[in-house]
């Protein structure tokens, strides 16, 4: 049965968290505890200016807080302020040179070259004890990026490599697990009956670091259109409605449920819980990139939205993933942690969406080419937007000017103008991608 209290309180959650936080910083704007509850309910609820103004207040109540200065950083690079947010990340490790997400968000936002990094330091961290392989992987990742900026590929797929072994001990992706979840996606059976009317939304889905957020920021240019960011509440509404008590909201159990919920109610309850987000907004866009899973659920409590699915070419899109730090304890992303572990999330990933153009509505499910739309700009806006029922505005043609804050790693990348410098990526990296393409080979990938 459902769960109507939570339900309720989920529904009610950003009016709520934006409520509390505006209520702490107006009460108790010198309360270490009250500021930084607010900073974060501000950062939950979209809001990252109001949540940046949050940690500058901590970093004044509490100066050299190595935590709250890289969680101003933080802030600061979801706003594009990328100059202050090295700042900010640099007064961190002078509070704290160990702080290792401080040292790797630092090298992730700074040219390295030959006479100016930071490789003693972080081979020296990399080598001290590290239990649950979050210092190993930053570190990891810090020297990788690092040895890219260099050029040498070999050198940086090394330390990938290395940085990931202790997660990936820790943390084994199932393909067969991952192949269960697919399949449970492509059963679900769903009777005719109501639905939600409401057309609002468009949801943006793909695996990470596809394009996604470049679609958002092009479709939340349109003046009709806000972005609600990546919420998460369709499949949290789903999972509760479906009365599904296990402990991962994604699974097998929730989705061998999810054909016989109130579909009208899961869509209006959807609806209702963005408003706070969204507003007045004729439509809005939720950027999740999991929901591809869910498309034909969407569509049936959701008839009237619109979903895109980003896809990237295969090598491209798995070494951006692999190339990836999360930054939860989410089993649902332990593929990063091994390139051929990546490679099969593209496979089960690809067989997935084109499935979904076969069975669901072409004016309703779209999958968008990220290197399509990159080298045709403008016709693959307009086609955007027409499948959105938005008309023809050129304001989308110049995303990158959209002031908004944006909390993904391509918080930089969306700041420029269109350009094809992530196209192609892979093919400097030669032999350390032979595993992933051996992949994608015995499963019939195309690599054209």
């Amino acid at each position: 049965m459902p769960n109507e209290a939570e339900i309720e309180k989920l529904v009610r959650r950003f009016g709520a968290v934006r409520a509390v936080a505006a209520r702490a910083a107006q009460e108790h704007p010198n309360d270490e505890r009250a500021v930084f509850g607010a900073a974060m309910a501000f950062r939950v609820g979209g809001d990252y200016a109001a949540s940046a103004a949050q940690f500058a207040n901590l970093c004044r109540l509490v100066p050299g807080n190595t935590h709250y200065l890289f969680e101003l950083g933080q802030a600061q690079e979801h706003l594009g302020r990328f100059d202050e947010a090295v700042a900010s990340y640099g007064a961190s490790l002078v509070a704290e040179p160990l702080n290792y997400k401080a040292r790797q968000a630092l090298v992730q936002l700074q040219k390295q070259s030959a006479v100016a990094n930071q490789i003693k330091e972080l081979e020296a961290q990399f080598a001290m004890p590290d239990a649950d392989g979050w210092r190993s992987l930053h570190l990891g990742h810090a020297l990788a990026k690092t040895y890219e900026d260099f050029g040498d590929t070999q050198k940086s797929f090394e330390w990938l490599t290395r940085g990931k072994q202790q997660r990936r001990r820790l943390f084994p992706y199932s393909d067969a697990n991952e192949q269960a979840l697919v399949n449970a996606a492509k059963a679900v059976r769903t009777a005719d009956g109501a639905a939600c009317d409401a057309a609002d939304p468009i949801f943006i889905t793909g695996l990470p670091r596809s394009g996604t957020t470049l679609a958002d920021r092009i479709l939340s240019s349109h003046p009709d259109v806000t972005s609600a960011g990546e919420i998460g509440n369709f499949l949290q509404l789903l999972k509760l409605y479906t009365g599904s008590t296990t402990p991962i909201t994604l699974d097998t159990d929730m989705l061998s449920r999810a054909g016989s919920v109130d579909f009208a109610r899961l869509g209006r309850s959807y609806i209702d819980s963005t408003r706070p987000l969204t507003g007045a907004a004729p439509r809005f866009v939720d950027k999740a990139p999991s929901n591809f899973l869910l498309a034909p659920i969407i569509l049936r409590a959701l008839p009237n939205a619109r979903i895109i699915v980003l896809r990237r070419h295969p090598l491209d899109s798995v070494l951006s993933n692999y190339k990836q730090i999360f930054p939860f304890e989410d089993r649902y992303h332990d593929y990063v942690y091994d390139l051929e572990w990546t490679a099969q999330k593209f496979v089960l990933f690809d067989r997935l969406i084109a499935h979904w153009r076969e069975v669901l509505p072409a004016d309703r499910f779209m999958v968008l080419q990220y290197e399509d739309l990159v080298a045709n700009q403008e016709a693959r806006t307009r086609e955007l937007l027409a499948f959105c029922g938005l008309a023809w505005d050129a304001r989308t043609l110049s995303f990158h000017e959209n002031a908004a804050g944006v909390a993904t790693p391509s918080a930089r990348q969306v700041r420029q103008a269109m350009n094809s410098q992530a196209v192609g990526r892979w093919a400097k990296y030669g032999a350390a991608l032979d595993p992933a393409r051996r992949v994608l080979e015995r499963a019939g990938v195309s690599l054209d």
